[in-house]
C-alpha cells in the first residue's frame, strides 16, 4: 500500500516556513481507510493538520509522499504550525483534523478537553540549549540554566565564559518547545524577561543565534551543526543513544491528536505515518528518534519506567 519514502539530506530550513501540500480544508467529508473505504470506494477528502513547529517537516514530508501513494488521488494534506497550543486548541474545537504537539494535550488543555482528545505519538524529539559560538561555554547545569533563563547571570564571564552580555533567545507561550525545555531542563516555568527576543520559528531561533554575540535558546537535535555550540546538560550530551536510554532528560514525544476517534481517512495517514516507511527513513533523516527505538516510557506527569 505505501510508497516507498525517499531519503535524503537534512532539511534544516524547514522548520521555517509553513508549508501548504494542498489545499486548504478539513476532513469532515473524508471517507475511507488505506486506499479504499470498506465497499471499495477510492479515498476522497482533505486533511489539516495544525501545530508544532517542531514536528511540521516530518509530517509536510509524509504528507506529500502520502498523497502519491496510488489510490489517495484525491486526498489532500494540509500543514499548518502555529505551536502546539494552537494545534492543540484547533483539534479540540474541531477546527483541524490533526493538532500535531509537542507536549500531552493534558499539559495544554483543560482536564474535559483533553479527554475528547485520542494520543498517537509518532516520534520522539530530543532539544538541547544552544549559544552563539563565541559565548565560550559548552556545558552548563541545571542551576546555572535556570539563573540564566530567570535573569539572576546576565554574563557569560559567570558561568566561565567570554566577558558578554547573555541575550536570551525564547518560544512565545504557546510553544511546545518552550514547555518541553521549562519542564524538562529547568524544572520551572521561567519569565519573558524585559529584552530577550521572542521567536516561535527553529530556524529563525538559530539563525538569531548565529548572529547574535552572546545569545542563548533552545533547538531540536535536528537543529545542532557547527555554526552554534549545543550545551551539555549537567555534563550529558544531547544525542539519541543519551535520549533513548533516558540518560539525557530532555526531550518529548510527537503526537498528532485527534478528537476522539480519527474518520478512515485520517487514520489512513496516521498509519502511514507510523509505518516502517516513514519511521525508518524521515523519522531518522529529519532528526527526529522513532519511538520504537526508546528504551524508556514518560506519561504526561514526567514519570519514567523502563520498557
Amino acid at each position: 500500500m505505501f510508497k516507498k519514502a525517499k531519503k535524503f539530506p537534512l532539511l534544516v530550513t524547514t522548520l521555517a516556513m509553513t508549508v501548504v501540500l494542498a489545499a486548504c480544508g478539513s476532513g469532515s467529508d473524508s471517507t475511507g481507510s488505506g486506499n479504499t473505504d470498506n465497499t471499495g470506494t477510492k479515498l476522497s477528502g482533505s486533511i489539516l493538520a495544525v501545530g508544532s513547529s517542531a514536528l511540521q517537516p516530518l509530517v509536510d514530508q509524509a504528507g506529500q509522499d502520502f498523497m502519491e501513494v496510488e489510490g489517495n488521488e484525491d486526498i489532500t494534506v494540509q500543514v499548518q504550525g502555529g505551536g502546539s497550543g494552537t494545534g492543540l486548541t484547533q483539534v479540540a474545537d474541531k477546527q483541524a483534523d490533526i493538532g500535531n504537539s509537542d507536549v500531552f494535550a493534558e499539559e495544554k488543555l483543560d482536564a474535559d478537553q483533553a479527554k475528547t482528545l485520542v494520543d498517537h505519538q509518532v516520534a520522539v524529539v530530543g532539544m538541547s540549549a544552544v549559544a552563539n559560538k563565541e559565548v565560550g561555554v559548552t556545558d552548563l547545569t541545571q542551576e546555572q540554566l535556570v539563573d540564566i533563563f530567570t535573569g539572576k547571570i546576565t554574563n557569560w564571564k559567570e558561568v566561565g565564559g567570554a566577558d558578554q552580555k547573555i541575550v536570551i533567545v525564547n518560544r512565545p507561550a504557546s510553544s511546545g518547545t518552550r514547555a518541553t525545555f521549562e519542564k524538562y531542563a529547568l524544572g520551572q516555568s521561567a519569565p519573558d524577561l524585559q529584552g530577550a527576543i521572542q521567536e516561535d520559528s527553529s530556524g529563525t531561533v538559530k539563525k538569531i543565534i548565529t548572529e547574535t554575540p552572546g545569545a542563548i535558546g533552545y533547538l531540536a537535535l535536528s537543529y545542532l551543526d557547527d555554526s552554534i555550540t549545543a550545551i551539555k546538560y549537567n555534563g550529558i550530551e544531547a544525542t539519541v543513544e543519551n535520549i533513548e536510554s533516558g540518560t539525557y532528560p530532555v526531550w518529548a514525544y510527537e503526537h498528532m491528536y485527534t478528537s476522539g476517534d480519527p474518520n478512515e481517512v485520517v487514520k489512513a495517514f496516521l498509519d502511514y505515518m507510523l509505518s516502517d516507511e516513514i519511521q525508518d527513513t524521515y523519522v531518522v533523516d529529519l532528526g527526529y528518534i522513532p519511538v520504537k527505538g526508546m528504551q524508556v516510557v514518560r506519561d504526561a506527569e514526567g514519570n519514567i519506567t523502563e520498557k
